[in-house]
């Protein structure tokens, strides 16, 4: 046991974290995400939703701040799903890193790409649609 550490954040998931290095990024996929068919390296936090996640792993990440830092996965055309998570999202960010720079739309297959060279997917219970992330590394300063 550590103090100053979310809870939420696995031994397995700190230790990719600590492994990442500048430049290097980490989706968090929702419970829909085929993350095991998208990159090796998966780290699986079934039971808990993505803004628990995104809160406690801020604590810790920081975000690249020479780059664009933190993508979400655009609606395809004509799905009128609403994406309420986005704002919370946007709330947690704003509040978790000075780095964060808001997020970019990423089309949906193109986030799948980007999610197969990531350095590691954090597979979630998330049950909103559209509710996957991708976040690049940045220093401590």
């Amino acid at each position: 046991m550590l103090k100053n550490i979310p809870s939420i954040l696995s031994p397995e998931l700190l230790k990719v974290i600590m492994e990442m290095g500048h430049g290097d990024e980490i989706v968090i996929g929702d419970g829909n995400f085929p993350a095991a068919s998208m990159n090796e390296r998966v780290i699986r936090l079934d039971g808990h939703g993505i803004e628990a996640i995104l809160e406690a792993l801020l604590t810790l990440f920081p975000l690249d701040t020479y780059a664009p830092n933190a993508f979400l996965m655009e609606k395809v055309g004509g799905d009128h799903v609403e994406t309420p998570i986005w704002a919370s999202y946007e709330r947690i960010a704003t509040a978790g890193d000075e780095g964060f720079k808001g997020f970019e739309m990423i089309e949906r297959f193109a986030f799948y790409e980007r999610s197969r060279k990531a350095y590691a997917i954090i597979a979630t219970g998330e049950t909103s649609l559209y509710a996957n992330i991708i976040l690049k590394k940045g220093v401590v300063v």
